[in-house]
């Protein structure tokens, strides 16, 4: 891990992108604290106030709540949905790529077929067929999002486990008697994780943006939950005379997409010998 931060600190876009992350996890985990206000509390006689008018540092919407309050919350939502989501597909990931890259064969042309065969949907018109059929709640997209999001990883896993199933240690292994489920879990996944690792990173940033795209459109986090999503929602019909309604939830999902992204484009580097040695000629 030391390693790891100390490699991200010289690569100036990656450390920027862990900042903004950790300070994500650190508005998440305050929220009770920082927000000045219930992310609930409806006062009409505040509604569509400009930020800083009446202590609302970012304004309020339609119904007089409070935005920043509302923005902190919606941090949570963001990211319980991303990790969430990511935790489902890498799960599935690991154990469809570890059984087509370790055993070969009819096996692994069946998962590769599938895999292929979800990848020729497009993953956004997926999701929305999908959640039109079941109700529309927090726990359905993450179960939707991470359904549909393990593609990458199982192709990760199979071509790494398939570049080390016949190296020594394997075979060390198994002349000493492991399971095939010893070696997979004990000798090859530990070595195979480098770019499971970056795909979950990326992936966090691609479930915010769906889970947001989903609860813009009325098909993700339901009221009164706030989310960035639904927050952009509801300020749509405001957009030329209440600006903040729209700006701040936007700018809020950029930089946290963005962030995440630099910090996989990051580990990346740093895991790939390759791509540093490519980046230091």
């Amino acid at each position: 891990m030391g390693r790891i931060l100390r490699a991200l600190s010289r690569n100036k876009p990656a450390a920027a992108g862990l900042m903004v992350v950790l300070s994500m996890f650190a508005l998440s985990i305050l929220a009770p604290r920082i927000a000045t206000h219930g992310p609930d509390d409806v006062d009409v006689t505040m509604r569509l106030k400009a930020p800083g008018v009446g202590g609302h540092i970012l304004g309020t919407d339609r119904l007089g709540r409070d935005v920043f309050s509302r923005m902190i919350w919606g941090s949570r939502v963001s990211l319980k949905v991303g990790f969430v989501a990511v935790g489902i597909a890498v799960l599935i990931g690991v154990i469809l790529g570890s059984l087509a890259g370790f055993y070969g064969g009819w096996l692994d042309s069946l998962i590769m077929r599938f895999c292929d065969l979800m990848l020729c949907f497009p993953t956004i018109f997926l999701i929305l067929a999908v959640i039109t059929l079941l109700e529309p709640s927090i726990w359905n997209v993450m179960l939707v999002i991470g359904l549909t999001g393990w593609m990458s990883v199982t192709r990760f896993v199979r071509a790494e486990l398939l570049s080390l199933k016949n190296r020594d240690f394997v075979w060390a292994a198994r002349n000493m008697g492991a399971s095939d489920l010893r070696v997979i879990t004990s000798h090859l996944l530990p070595n195979a994780m480098g770019p499971v690792f970056v795909t979950a990173t990326l992936g966090v940033a691609g479930a915010i943006l769906t889970e947001s795209t989903l609860s813009f459109l009325g098909l993700g986090v339901q009221a009164p939950m706030a989310s960035w999503g639904s927050i952009l929602a509801d300020g749509k019909q405001f957009i030329t005379s209440a600006w903040w309604l729209t700006f701040y939830p936007g700018l809020a999902i950029l930089i946290t997409v963005l962030s995440y992204n630099l910090l996989g484009e990051g580990l990346r580097e740093f895991l790939n010998p390759h791509a540093r040695g490519e980046k230091l000629n």
